[in-house]
């Protein structure tokens, strides 16, 4: 018997903001879950799975219309064409308490409860899958305990969607242990929730998280699927093959400035990184933020005119990837190096700048917190929510010391 173990499909995710960028491929990001739904089912059809499970946030909340559950009922029918079996659960996004609007699913479709532990059973596979979903988007209890013990003779998965022992950056839902999924005796735990994937335990049984099939913003970069599993006739599993299915590929790319003195140097370097990331994405389309950092010679020149310098990446990406490539964002953290820095601080703006030191060591970041917390949230972007960390902060201080040095210093020739 063979298996895909999918999840966090967050189908027809409405990706809010994207409209802020300019010269941001909308439709083709905002269209990205639907295609990673149509390779996973196209992957099971050549593959020639028995079943595919999935573990939860199939939907990113409520439907605006019809259209997304169309969209999934013709990509189940293909399934079951093939003879594919699909089970799923839901998750906090899509709990039965937010989707408002439903359509009947092909018979090849089994949803499990949302209000009770539910055992499946397929006697032609040798499967058994044990698993519930939310009733509400919170559920905070650990449900793993009332999972009924595994079925003798049959290959046992449990699907639950939750936090497990906790990941950062993601809420507690459906808390539990690894211990906790080990106890009940089953030979595979199909996780969902955390968008990044991770193989919790490989024995006595696998628990695993696949991530999220299609990253939909910044802080979900690199290769997105799901993961193949195939079991063997004494009900074991192999180790779970991961398999791409994403069709945009997002990427942070660090750019060291240190080893280069000019802003043109720098720019050789930034193709190079994102050159390397093109070959990498595979043909997908490519978000890229590019951030620049290190103690470099150009610092004056890149950050006192960053427009400048932004669009001359802008320019790079245009003649290396058209339209595959899309620079999200670009960030210039660079330094001055130590001794051009110790040359200022020892001149005239010493006093002054030493100051801007004292008021960071004094607290002044903290002070700074109230007014942030004013200012309207769409200022911001998902990688720095409304300021609200100390860092965050402290780094406004050190672009004002920079502003300060731009301002009455002569510009760099």
């Amino acid at each position: 018997m063979r298996f895909l173990h999918a999840a966090d499909l967050h189908l027809d995710s409405p990706l809010l903001g994207l409209d802020r960028y300019a010269g941001a491929p909308v439709e083709a990001l905002r269209g990205a879950t639907r295609r990673a739904l149509e390779n996973l089912v196209a992957l099971a059809v050549a593959e020639k799975v028995d079943a595919v499970v999935i573990a939860g946030d199939l939907f990113d909340g409520d439907w605006r219309d019809f259209n997304t559950g169309l969209f999934l009922v013709a990509q189940m029918a293909k399934l079951r064409e093939a003879g594919i079996r699909v089970w799923l659960v839901s998750g906090n996004h899509d709990a039965a308490s937010r989707i408002s609007r439903s359509l009947g699913l092909p018979g090849n479709v089994h949803r499990l409860s949302d209000r009770k532990i539910e055992t499946s059973i397929d006697e032609n596979l040798g499967l058994a899958v044990h698993g519930r979903g939310f009733t509400t988007p919170q559920l905070t209890e650990n449900v793993v305990p009332d999972f009924p013990s595994p079925r003798s003779g049959l290959f046992n998965i449990g699907l639950l969607h939750t936090s497990a022992d906790g990941r950062h950056g993601h809420a507690t839902y459906a808390p539990c242990s690894v211990e906790d999924m080990l106890a009940r005796g089953y030979d595979y735990w199909a996780l969902g929730h955390v968008h990044t994937r991770e193989i919790l335990a490989q024995s006595p049984a696998y628990v695993v998280f696949p991530g999220n099939p299609q990253g939909r913003h910044i802080r979900e970069p690199g290769p997105r699927g799901c993961y193949l599993v195939e079991v063997d006739g004494n009900l074991r599993a192999a180790e779970p093959a991961f398999h791409e299915l994403d069709v945009v590929r997002w990427e942070r790319l660090a750019v060291d400035a240190t080893p280069h003195s000019t802003p043109d140097a720098i720019l050789v370097a930034v193709r190079a990184a994102l050159a390397s990331a093109i070959e990498a994405a595979g043909g997908r389309l490519l978000a890229a933020r590019v951030d620049i950092t290190g103690a470099s010679e150009a610092h004056e020149a890149l950050t006192g005119d960053p427009s400048k310098w932004r669009e001359e990446i802008l320019g790079l990406a245009i003649d290396l990837g058209g339209e595959g490539l899309w620079i999200e964002k670009t960030n210039f953290k660079t330094t001055l190096p130590h001794a051009a820095a110790s040359n200022i601080d020892t001149g005239p703006l010493s006093g002054l700048l030493a100051g801007l030191d004292a008021a960071e060591n004094a607290g002044i970041s903290e002070m700074l917190k109230p007014f942030c917390d004013w200012l309207p949230a769409d200022l911001f972007d998902e990688d720095t929510p409304r300021f609200d960390t100390d860092s965050v902060r402290a780094d406004l201080l050190i672009s004002a010391r920079d502003e300060v040095r731009r301002a009455l210093l002569p510009p760099p020739t």
